[in-house]
Order: structure tokens, then C-alpha cells, then sequence
């Protein structure tokens, strides 16, 4: 057995002096990882997935407090020295986290990050790791590897500062891999190349991978074994087939069954607790007019950005291109497409958060892209955007009762203080959170209850259009679902028009009435929702829907080939 975790429980002491508690974070948790095996740890954020996987190598505060025992070939890491740990960190057992902006230093070059770790464990010389990088490099699908060891990880997209990640982690040939939800913030078609490029290597490697996510769909396309978790403690673990096919808990169940489907759209999404429950939603969707009024237009719209070249010399990178589209009072307007096709420019284009460099976007009869600074200041009341990370959008030296009331009291929204009090407890208790949220600060709320507030933030401007830029993407699948659903319900109460830009074309089914593909900066692709996904006609749109994790379908060959 390669590792095994043994009646494993981790609490963060908090407090100072007399008044130090134990917060319990992971609560007995037991599994093995054989040779040559891929297990996934699963469930949603806060279950204890990430501090079960950073126990095993101690990568925790000062304040983390273990018990249980970890056994890797034999010997007890709870025992192990620091100087110990170090010998096994990047050499026995690597790790791939979830951002690699964050993790990948940003004043050292890719070559530099990747030799490090082979001149401190192997003892190379500067000169035989740099030509050992190239490889590496080359081995994760890099283009180019040798100008890309001079790149720094600014330089790189999303994907491939990704692979520079597993490169580093794959430098000194470890014999586990732990890969803490390497996929999430990607697109899907990168998603599906890093899983298939994770899934190779471990077959040419004989290595095991310890693959943690809050997605079942993108676990039942990579694990052999999985292990659920919920509040710490581990709910059911099996082989992937037995989780998929016949799972025997709740909590697996509900898992499954709160995922954004391709094929059926309900009115709502299944939210975990009403599935554990047996609570079966009542709603019924309620029905589009499909001659409701425009209130949105947008003709040949078009970005342009001018990178300097030379000395004098510039060159022009058309973000977005020539995008026409018609949005309805009521209406969901799904926008999708790779990294890089120029969505979120286009969104942020429409609001002038960047300038045009064409185009017309009409709203209420009016251009807004030749509107004065004071005129575009009204009419932003009523077209407000909702962004991909609510850690970054609040400001976290505002209580939550703050950043409601600026914006009223900017744009003189209620006759005086009490009034605007009275609408920001309206606010909080409409997307679900209580009136004990006014005097709390962001980071005392979950990631699914920071973007809550920022569409509250929204609404307190009553606007008719919300730009929604990955709203979604960062969540997990039940958070997800939760706010999936508040989008809807609003929707539905207050007829908001919304431009929906994702990568997730499953969430994008649910919410979207019509959809836009686009790739590189144009419009590839235009239909019904329905339409697109039944039927759609560019080769584009097929690699996007094929790029989709669609959980465990009993044959490996598409991931471990690639």
C-alpha cells in the first residue's frame, strides 16, 4: 500500500491564552491509495477534502493540530521531522493546487521554477536542469518549450500556467501526485485536456494521483476509487463504478443529482438539503413571452486593444468583433466559448468598462456607447454586472451593511436613512440571508454567500439588466445550484434581462433562453438554447459540448488516451 490514512482527525486551535478552542475541520477520516491508482476525495466546500490531502505532507498553519496516523510506505508522516517532510515534498509526494497564478512565483521564470526542484532533490547542475525543464515541458503539451523556459507566468494562459504546475510537480518523478482541484477555474476543453494529460501521465508514470474536487461529473472521468466527504467525515467510498451506478448514501445522491443537466432542464435545481429531505420542488417554470419587449440591442459591436511593438511601432488585437444580439425584458442571454474568445471583454464592453472601438449597443432607445460621463452614470443604475469572484468584488473594509447603502446613497435612492435600511434588510432576506448579515465583513461568509451580496449590491439600484460574467464558475456544484436557482426566482419576480457569460454550457442549458458562441472575438454560433444543444452546427460548438464531463460512463479510453 502506498499510503494509507488512518482514523485522521485535524482541528485549528483558535484564540489566544486562556481562551483557546478546538475547531474540528476533519473528523476521523480513513482511506487507502494502492500503487498505481487514482483516488478522488469529493464533496463541497468546507467538507474537509483540501485539509485531509495538506495533512499528509503537513502543509497546514502553525495552528492545525493532527492526530492518526498517515502511513506513506510504511512509516507514520504524523512522526516525521521537518527535515524529513522537506525530503518527500516535490521528490515522494507533489502537489498541483487550484490557482496556478498563486502559486507559480511571479519574478522567476518558468525555466528557473521548474529546476529548482531537480538541482535541490536530484542535485543537478543549473545547466543539466534547465535541458531536463525543456523536456518536461514538452512532455505537458507546452508549445515551444525551450522560448517558453524565458517566459514568466504572466506570459502564459490559464491552461498552460496549469501544465508549467504539473510539470513542476512531475519534475523528480514522485511516486503520488496530488492534484487539489486543478480544473475548476478552467474552461471546459482545457479541463478536459488537463485531465487527460493528468490521467496519461499516471499511466506512464505507474504513479497514484489523490484528486480532490467538488465535481462528480469531472471525478467519474479520472478516479478509480472515490471517497465522498460531508462536514469532515467520510459519507461512502467505493470504486467509481459502484459511486456512480448504486450509491448508497444520501449525501452521494444528492451529489449527483444537484449537477446542471445537458438533456433535462427542471424549473429549479435540487439543492442538497431538500434532496436529503425528500423534498421535492413544486415550482413550475414559468413561461418566457417571447414578444416581450427589447431591451437591449447590441450591432457590431467591436474591441480593439493596441500592444506596442518596437520602439514606436503598435499592433491591434481585435478582442471582440462585429457581435449583434437582441435581448427581451425576462430573457437569459448565455454567452460561451473558450478562454480567450473574448466573452468577458464583450460584457464589459456593453458597460463601458471598456471603451468600444465600434459598434452600437442600444438601451431605452439610447446608444450608450455616445453617452456623456453624467448621463452614463444614470443610465448604469439600471444595467449593473455581477462578477466571476465575490472575494476580489467586496470590499472587505466594509461590513455587508455598507456596501449595500453606498450605491443607494450615490445615485439617491430612498427618501432618507431609515428607508434605505429598510431596503437592504429587503434585500438580504430576498437572496436568503438574514438580518445579522449587516454588521458582518466578507470573510466572515462562504464563497456562495459573498456572491449573494454582490447581487444584492446589484439590486439596490432596481436595474433592468444584470451582466452576470462567470458568476457561477467558482462555486460548487451544490452552492452552485442554490444561486442557479435565486437567478431565476428574481428572474421571475422582477422580469431582469440577463447577458449570462459561462463556460459551463450544462449551467448554461439551465438558465439561458438563447445562447452565443463565440471564438476569437466573433460569433461563431446563435440559437435557442434548445436548439444548440440538440443540434448545433459549427465543428466549434461540438468540441465545446464534447469537452463536457459527463461523470462515470464505464470507459476510460477518451481520458486516459486523450
Amino acid at each position: 500500500m502506498l499510503l494509507s490514512i488512518q482514523d485522521l482527525k485535524v482541528g485549528f486551535r483558535l484564540g489566544e491564552r486562556g481562551a483557546v478552542t478546538l475547531a474540528k475541520a476533519v473528523d476521523g477520516v480513513s482511506f487507502d491509495i494502492p500503487d498505481n491508482t487514482t483516488l478522488a476525495l469529493v464533496g463541497e466546500s468546507g467538507s474537509g477534502k483540501s485539509v485531509t490531502a495538506m495533512s499528509i505532507l503537513n502543509l497546514l498553519p502553525d495552528n492545525a493540530q493532527r492526530e492518526g496516523r498517515i502511513l506513506y510506505q510504511g512509516n507514520d508522516l504524523l512522526q516525521a521531522t521537518l527535515a524529513q517532510l522537506q525530503s518527500l515534498r516535490g521528490k515522494e509526494i507533489a502537489c498541483v493546487f487550484q490557482d496556478p497564478m498563486t502559486s507559480l512565483n511571479p519574478v522567476f521564470t518558468v525555466g528557473a521554477q521548474l529546476a529548482e526542484p531537480l538541482v535541490r532533490h536530484l542535485g543537478m547542475s543549473w545547466r543539466a536542469a534547465t535541458q531536463q525543464s525543456e523536456g518536461l515541458l514538452a512532455e505537458v503539451g507546452i508549445p515551444e518549450p525551450r522560448r517558453r523556459l524565458d517566459s514568466y507566468p504572466h506570459e502564459l494562459s490559464g491552461g498552460q500556467q496549469q501544465r508549467v504546475m504539473i510539470a513542476m510537480a512531475l519534475a523528480c518523478g514522485p511516486k503520488l501526485l496530488i492534484a487539489d482541484e486543478p480544473t475548476t477555474a478552467l474552461d471546459v476543453t482545457i479541463q478536459r485536456q488537463i485531465l487527460e494529460l493528468i490521467a496519461r501521465l499516471k499511466e506512464q508514470r505507474r504513479m497514484s494521483v489523490l484528486f480532490i474536487s467538488h465535481d462528480l461529473g469531472v471525478v467519474g472521468e479520472i478516479a478509480d476509487q472515490v471517497v465522498v466527504m460531508r462536514q469532515g467525515t467520510v459519507r461512502e467510498q467505493g470504486p467509481v463504478a459502484t459511486i456512480f451506478s448504486a450509491p448508497k448514501d444520501l449525501y452521494t445522491r444528492a451529489l449527483l443529482a444537484c449537477r446542471p443537466s445537458l438533456t433535462h432542464v427542471p424549473a429549479r435545481l435540487t439543492v442538497i438539503d431538500e434532496h436529503i429531505q425528500g423534498q421535492v420542488s413544486a415550482v413550475i417554470a414559468k413561461p418566457k413571452d417571447p414578444a416581450a419587449s427589447v431591451v437591449l440591442e447590441v450591432r457590431s459591436l467591436a474591441k480593439s486593444f493596441f500592444l506596442r511593438e518596437g520602439l514606436f511601432g503598435r499592433r491591434e488585437f481585435k478582442a471582440v468583433r462585429g457581435v449583434n444580439f437582441k435581448l427581451r425584458r425576462g430573457h437569459t442571454l448565455g454567452v460561451v466559448g473558450e478562454s480567450g474568445s473574448g466573452k468577458t471583454t464583450m460584457g464589459l464592453t456593453l458597460l463601458r468598462l471598456h471603451e468600444p472601438t465600434a459598434g452600437e449597443v442600444i438601451f431605452d432607445g439610447r446608444d450608450l456607447l455616445k453617452l456623456s460621463d453624467a448621463e452614463r452614470q444614470l443610465m448604469r443604475r439600471r444595467i449593473q454586472i455581477v462578477f466571476q469572484n465575490p472575494y476580489a468584488s467586496l470590499n472587505p473594509r466594509f461590513t455587508i451593511g455598507q456596501t449595500l447603502l453606498e450605491p443607494m446613497v450615490i445615485h439617491d435612492i430612498g427618501a432618507d436613512a431609515s428607508e434605505r435600511e429598510r431596503r437592504t434588510r429587503a434585500l438580504l432576506d430576498k437572496v436568503g440571508l438574514g438580518e445579522d448579515a449587516l454588521g458582518k465583513y466578507p470573510h466572515e461568509f462562504s464563497g456562495g454567500q459573498r456572491q449573494r451580496i454582490a447581487i444584492a449590491r446589484c439590486l439596490t439600484l432596481d436595474p433592468e439588466v444584470l451582466v452576470l460574467d462567470e458568476a457561477v464558475s467558482a462555486l460548487d456544484v451544490s452552492v452552485q445550484a442554490q444561486v442557479l436557482n435565486l437567478l431565476k426566482d428574481l428572474q421571475d419576480e422582477l422580469g431582469l434581462a440577463y447577458v449570462f457569460i459561462s463556460h459551463d454550457l450544462a449551467v448554461v442549458r439551465f438558465l439561458s433562453d438563447e445562447v452565443l458562441v463565440m471564438k476569437d472575438g466573433e460569433v461563431v454560433e446563435q440559437a435557442s438554447a434548445s436548439e444548440l444543444l440538440a443540434a448545433p452546427k459549427q465543428e466549434y460548438t461540438r468540441n465545446l459540448l464534447g469537452a463536457i464531463p459527463r461523470g462515470y460512463q464505464g470507459d476510460r479510453r477518451s481520458v486516459t488516451t486523450g
